[in-house]
């Protein structure tokens, strides 16, 4: 493997798991922010629809995309790539999102406030999400 940064395939777990974590957090922060400027009464249904909506994007989809995520790593050659902690289609899905994120948040095509419920419904499932991963990497340690 040499010229490829490898580690460990177990590790992966924690480095996907801090991904989904910082992602999760800075999505949330963003729409933090933006929530600022509203009166209460606006913010709180906006934060609460987000978290309602997080909670669900956990339970139904990315805790499935985390489990499915953790035997597919635990499962690769013992020393793996440092970025075999995603599948290489997921990249392509990631960069689609993230430049759609870019262009909902600056063109000002859709109001921030009802922008941010997204953003945490996202950050949230993320965050939530990610903790797969960490408990993951805990059992894979107690097992070996």
């Amino acid at each position: 493997m040499k010229g490829k940064p490898a580690i460990r395939n177990h590790w992966l777990l924690i480095l996907s798991g801090l991904m989904w974590t910082g992602v999760g957090i800075l999505l949330n922060s963003f729409a933090i922010k933006w929530l600022v400027k509203y009166q209460s009464s606006e913010v709180i249904a906006a934060e609460s629809a987000g978290i309602i909506m997080g909670i669900i994007i956990a339970i139904f989809g990315f805790s499935k995309i985390a489990h499915k995520n953790i035997r597919r790593i635990l499962s690769l050659p013992e020393k793996v790539c440092v970025f075999a902690f995603q599948e290489w289609k997921s990249y392509i899905l990631i960069a689609v999102m993230m430049t759609m994120g870019i262009f909902l948040r600056t063109s000002g095509l859709v109001p921030k406030l009802l922008l941010s419920p997204v953003y945490v419904g996202i950050g949230s499932a993320l965050f939530f999400s990610s903790f797969l991963y960490y408990q993951g990497f805990l059992k894979y340690q107690r097992i070996n």
